[in-house]
């Protein structure tokens, strides 16, 4: 790809930039969110036509217009949201729009073997009889190869693949990975976990502000200069150091029960303080958290702030008693995506920007501008859609809403979850700050590092319920945290 220039209204997604990728290779794509890489692998998947620009595959230049023609060309792209029918089964959803038909009926037969082989191949066994929504996230994602494989790409663009996996399930991406790279499949791999780059990778490439500002054998770059050349200016801390000096209780559950997947859990949250709930999938940290906000209706269990007992039956109860909720998928319910930014915004904070049943628009601009600003919101206009912002931008729109409400006690869902490093630390940064003013935050993430950098005590789950606590976090380990989450 050369000079390869896009523009949106308001926005210049890319400014002339350049890609190559070799037959075998695993290319990390690199960059903040708002960088322009997945505008980039849009471009190259036929879902953005580009305004400038050529590009090459083996040598030859091709126009890809429409996903179709960059299907005709062996390229793949993989979206952080699959591509996948909930209610298609696995074999369906593989051969969807390329059915295989014989007499001008699709032949089951045929495409369930290939779908077989195609599984084989990727060493692993599947349900082909269960639909796409009851598969786990992992095993959507090999079906997303395996739609790949099925029409031969040798081009394949994984976008922050390992988002939502475990541990053990990325170990096995990358065994897959490195299968494909020996049968000539070049890869693009998008993520924002460095520590996975140095794993996978054999190159760089770096992007920033719609630029390439940077590329080298992963030999030759340290993750501290990856960093540095995707924010522009050095980071020397990953987790910025705070006053840890924690109050009296302002939140405490007890006993709080929903199912097998909530389990008599029970802690307290302090003034001032950051509470990490850390755990392996499926160990019940939303699940608790959603039950805090009214969000799923609990069986059993109490919840007191500032000693009083709350109902908190909906989130509407909540949030009247001053908790807000970042979820963890902030596109399906944090944020209305065919909504401005600034409708967004206003959402939870409509009884006060509006009377008599109107919204007072200058008072919701000049608030939600104020926040704009705080919190370094990348945005053309108040009127930009929610859903064409980078991950990043969509995570600060939610938190700016949240912190307009004036909410006491904050939970932060996998805060950081598919965000670049730069907006993280400046995220971290928030939180700290927030603490700071005496707000209580429970904080849920699957990074590790992050849990020991940011909160002063860890709570683990496992399987529902509480397995340990570590009452001070700067002095604990990986090691002990897993030691609880597989109980």
């Amino acid at each position: 790809m050369r000079g390869i220039a896009k523009a949106f209204p308001g926005v210049k997604a890319l400014r002339g930039v350049d890609l190559t990728l070799d037959r075998g290779e695993v290319l990390a794509l690199l960059g903040e969110n708002g960088a322009g890489k997945s505008t980039l692998m849009r471009v190259l998947g036929g879902a953005h036509v580009y305004d400038e620009g050529i590009i090459e595959i083996d040598g030859r230049e091709v126009r890809l217009m429409t996903p179709q023609d960059s299907r005709q060309e062996g390229v793949a792209v993989i979206y952080q949201e699959f591509n996948l029918v909930p209610g298609l089964n696995a074999v369906e959803n593989i051969f969807l729009g390329k059915e295989i038909t014989k007499g001008g009926f699709i032949s089951k037969n045929q495409e369930r073997s290939q779908a077989l082989q195609l599984f084989q191949r990727l060493g692993i066994e599947m349900d082909l009889g269960l639909p796409c929504r009851l598969l786990t996230t992992a095993q959507q994602q090999l079906v997303e190869i395996a739609k790949a494989l099925a029409f031969d790409a040798r081009i394949i663009v994984m976008d922050e693949p390992s988002a939502a996996l475990t541990t053990k399930e990325v170990e096995r991406l990358f065994v897959i990975i490195r299968d494909l790279q020996k049968r000539g499949i070049g890869i693009i791999y998008i993520s924002h976990r460095l520590n996975e780059i140095a794993q996978i990778a054999d190159r760089v490439s770096i992007m920033r502000d719609g630029h390439n500002v940077g590329e080298r054998p992963i030999s030759q770059i340290t993750k501290q200069e990856m960093i540095e050349m995707m924010v522009g200016r050095e980071l020397k801390d990953e987790f910025p150091a705070r006053q840890r000096n924690p109050g009296p209780t302002r939140l405490e559950v007890t006993d709080l029960c929903r199912g097998r997947a909530v389990q008599h859990v029970s802690f307290k949250v302090r003034r001032g303080e950051i509470l990490a709930l850390a755990g392996l999938v499926g160990a019940g940290r939303t699940e608790t958290v959603r039950l805090i906000f009214g969000a799923d209706a609990r069986e059993a269990g109490e919840i007191r702030l500032d000693g009083r007992v709350l109902g908190n039956r909906s989130p509407q109860e909540a949030i009247s008693a001053g908790i807000g909720l970042l979820t963890e998928d902030r596109k399906l319910q944090g944020l209305v995506l065919p909504h401005s930014v600034r409708d967004n915004f206003a959402l939870p904070n409509l009884p006060r920007l509006s009377s008599m049943g109107f919204v007072r628009q200058r008072q919701e601009r000049e608030e939600f501008g104020k926040y704009v600003d705080l919190l370094k919101i990348k945005i053309p206009h108040q009127e930009q859609r929610a859903g064409n912002l980078s991950g990043g931008n969509q995570q600060k729109v939610v938190l700016a809403k949240w912190l307009a409400r004036n909410c006491e006690i904050l939970i932060f869902d996998e805060p950081t979850r598919g965000i670049d490093v730069g907006a993280k630390y400046e995220i971290y940064l928030l939180m700290n700050e927030l603490a700071a003013q005496g707000k209580s935050i429970i904080m849920i993430s699957s990074e590790l590092p992050e849990v020991l950098g940011m909160a002063d005590r860890v709570l683990v789950m496992h399987e529902g319920r509480v397995t340990g606590e570590i009452a001070d976090a700067s002095r604990a380990t990986q090691e002990q945290i897993m030691q609880l989450a597989v109980a």
